[in-house]
């Protein structure tokens, strides 16, 4: 009953992340390549080129592989996605980091969701035992009675993603700034803009050159802890030497923490005439 009333009290935030890549080290496309035999530059291939035509929401091209490809349609079943999920390694300490942010941090409270275009199935073998079912959206496929794939009922992709975390913020009944956001890609980029807008927190655990520059922080980390650096900081408001005796009570040590600041910058000529002689130049070079 008391810790009813402490978490009624606390600061209550959602918490969301992606899966691929964010959570885990594996992309599920590559993953499942590997399961059926299928050469994983094969699935890049196909991936790749669809996300060239912007044929499907970004992050959404296996599915539309599972569904359309009968390379990819005709063998996989649900059972082939579940083990997929056994097989994917993900990021150390996600369950501890699940456990912190449910239990709550300085009356900081972090409801932990996955949203992300992988399929539900995986994500919910991956995460089996850390983050309930009910916690978790992934892209839904329709069935058959033989288990082969019938249709797409949701895509976690691109505004995907924004729907589902309106929905669940609309659930929990939560304001747009109590909202974190962790993600990799480019698939990410939409979620990102719709958060940071309306005053959330956006994290990014990849160097992506479309989402780096959107997220309000960027953690490169192989532990899943890392993500914690930057919301006992900016929302806890933790100094250094409050966050690394907070994970030194909790049996962690911060071995290296960088604070790197990276400018990316093209600059070109302004006169059109020397602009086509550098490019000459550089042209001749690889010849």
């Amino acid at each position: 009953m008391i810790y009813m009333e402490k978490l009624k009290s606390a600061k209550h935030y959602i918490f969301a992340s992606d899966f691929d890549q964010t959570l885990s080290y594996n992309d599920t496309g590559y993953v499942l390549s590997e399961l059926l035999g299928i050469p994983t530059k094969e699935f890049e291939r196909k991936a790749e080129g669809m996300a060239r035509l912007n044929l499907v929401q970004q992050g959404g091209e296996l599915s539309y592989l599972l569904l359309h490809d009968p390379e990819f349609h005709d063998r996989v079943r649900p059972e082939h996605l579940r083990e997929v999920g056994k097989r994917i390694r993900l990021k150390e300490n996600i369950d501890f980091l699940k456990r912190v942010l449910d239990k709550g941090i300085a009356g900081y409270r972090f409801e932990f969701y996955v949203l992300s275009a992988a399929p539900v199935e995986v994500i919910q073998s991956a995460l089996e035992g850390i983050v309930p079912p009910d916690h978790i959206f992934g892209t839904q496929f329709r069935y058959h009675a033989s288990g082969e794939i019938a249709a797409i009922e949701r895509v976690t992709a691109g505004y995907g993603k924004v729907a589902v975390l309106d929905r669940i913020q609309n659930e929990v009944q939560i304001s747009s700034d109590r909202i974190v956001y962790v993600g990799d890609g480019s698939s990410d980029v939409h979620v990102m803009l719709h958060v940071n807008r309306r005053d959330g927190f956006t994290i990014a655990v990849s160097e992506n050159k479309h989402l780096a520059p959107i997220a309000r922080r960027t953690v490169l980390s192989t532990n899943a802890l890392g993500v914690l650096i930057p919301i006992l900081e900016e929302i806890v408001g933790w100094d250094r030497m409050q966050i690394r005796a907070f994970l030194e009570s909790q049996g962690f040590v911060i071995q290296e923490w960088d604070k790197v600041s990276t400018d990316v910058v093209t600059i070109l000529d302004s006169d059109p005439a020397n602009l086509a002689a550098a490019t000459s130049r550089a042209e001749g070079s690889r010849v």
